[in-house]
């Protein structure tokens, strides 16, 4: 790859810092009155997630790092593994239960969703903001037993357990939002 100056650096732009793939999240530029520039950035671990933050001179030189989004077709999970299909090469691939996260929770099977690649493998999902997901589980409840935006704990398809109203019912439809993992609707879907 070809090497960057800490000029060159932008956001959204993967750099390789201590050998892991960092996506730059923010970047601001300080021009102090005397001495060098300075490039204060916000970094993502691609590998693990974590964020924090570090700042570089200018002359520093950088590695753009291997990575690639492109869109995935998740298959099937086992114990340890979740398995996806590459939608252009068909090629198959692999991640492990820790790597998806709480991806997990909304996953179904032929689901589409976007990934980075890391030297040809998943390392990060970018799921859709929601899903649709069916309930297989579901206390019933009485009427007149509500207090004003009462919940109850369901299960989806995938497992996962989302609070939702209580006139929620086995069999109906439910719309999630993937990053707080809160109900959002009821759907109809025939």
């Amino acid at each position: 790859m070809a090497g960057l100056d800490a000029g060159d650096l932008r956001k959204g732009l993967a750099i390789m810092v201590d050998a892991k793939p960092h996506l730059i999240e923010e970047l601001d530029f300080v021009k102090p009155g005397k001495g060098q520039a300075l490039y204060k950035c916000r970094l993502r671990n691609l590998l693990t997630g974590q964020l924090y933050e570090r700042t570089y001179r200018s002359g520093e030189k950088f590695e753009q790092a291997d990575v690639t989004e492109t869109d995935i077709q998740f298959l099937y999970a086992d114990a340890e593994t979740f398995h996806f299909m590459h939608t252009e090469s068909y090629e198959q691939l692999e991640m492990s239960v820790e790597a998806v996260g709480v991806g997990k929770n909304y996953l179904t099977e032929n689901m589409n969703v976007s990934s980075i690649l890391f030297e040809g493998r998943p390392i990060l999902l970018n799921l859709p903001n929601f899903v649709v997901l069916k309930v297989i589980n579901s206390e019933n409840w009485i009427k007149g037993d509500t207090a004003s935006g009462a919940t109850k704990p369901v299960e989806v398809e995938t497992g996962a357990v989302v609070q939702a109203p209580l006139f929620i019912n086995e069999g109906e439809f439910i719309k999630i939002d993937t990053r707080t993992g809160q109900y959002v609707e009821r759907v109809n879907k025939k």
